[in-house]
């Protein structure tokens, strides 16, 4: 059974946002190339600093400088995946904290494989889709490209055996949001329809992840923390939009702007 977050909690939360604003914490991202411009002003307005920083050569130096690494495997190929694997390690060796994208995990054999071998460099976090996150579970999901032919709640279960398999805090992202370590369980139903027809948003959560990870040890309460605001943002940047244009826009200043008030007002949290 569910419960509403205690107030407390929200304070928790909310505190994250605000150490990064004032850390401004460098946000190392090895990132797919569509999405690469929205992730950075993502990151900024947030009030992170992001780095966009994929080359063989210096990848190893730049993660250790870092506060955090984001890796996302949307636009694939094998220099990058023998980056992301140089980025994954030099970080579990530095104690630096970082997050799995498993971009499209199914949908081909190559893909599959070098999300799985992400995986097992010990990521702090994975997020993914339904049908990413049954994939990397060995369920049966089937995936389409980016996209998800599995809804967040179905792929619940496969979320919390590949938490416990990996250590991994796991979220699964959809209509509804959860963040589960395998034994805890966070689900977030904010967010906006309106969030689906802008491609990338997803790979922002992502990033905003990430960003959260370089301020706290506490992988599940950063990643609660934000999934929560950028579905907060994004229902009032909605609010504002006329449509996936002018969306995007709006999701920047409100990210910008957000108060704690309109946080705790808007925040639609349960944890079992």
């Amino acid at each position: 059974m569910t419960m509403p977050i205690e107030p407390l909690d929200v304070k928790q939360l909310w505190t994250l946002v605000a150490t990064v604003r004032e850390r401004a914490p460098l946000v190392h991202n090895i990132t797919n190339f569509v999405v690469m411009n929205n992730t950075a002003n993502v990151l900024l307005a947030l009030g992170a600093s992001p780095a966009m920083v994929h080359s063989l050569d210096e990848v190893e130096d730049f993660v250790a400088m870092s506060q955090a690494l984001v890796v996302n495997i949307g636009t694939l190929d094998s220099q990058q995946i023998a980056a992301s694997k140089l980025a994954a390690m030099r970080a579990g060796t530095a104690g630096i904290p970082w997050i799995l994208d498993p971009v499209g995990a199914g949908a081909t054999p190559y893909r599959l494989a070098a999300a799985r071998a992400l995986t097992r460099l010990g990521p702090s976090v994975i997020r993914g889709n339904g049908s990413e996150i049954l994939t990397l579970a060995q369920h049966a999901g089937q995936g389409r490209g980016v996209d998800s032919t599995q809804g967040s709640e179905t792929a619940l279960g496969a979320a919390r055996l590949l938490a416990i398999d990996t250590g991994s805090v796991v979220a699964v992202t959809g209509a509804v949001d959860y963040v589960t370590d395998g034994a805890r369980v966070v689900a977030i139903e904010n967010g906006h329809p309106l969030m689906t027809r802008v491609t990338g948003l997803g790979c922002s959560a992502t990033a905003v992840i990430g960003a959260l990870l370089a301020v706290t040890p506490d992988a599940f309460t950063a990643t609660t923390a934000a999934l929560a605001v950028f579905g907060v943002a994004g229902e009032l940047a909605a609010a504002q939009a006329r449509g996936p244009g002018s969306l995007q826009v709006a999701l920047l200043d409100v990210l910008y702007e957000l108060t704690h008030s309109d946080f705790a007002q808007r925040l639609k949290l349960e944890k079992s």
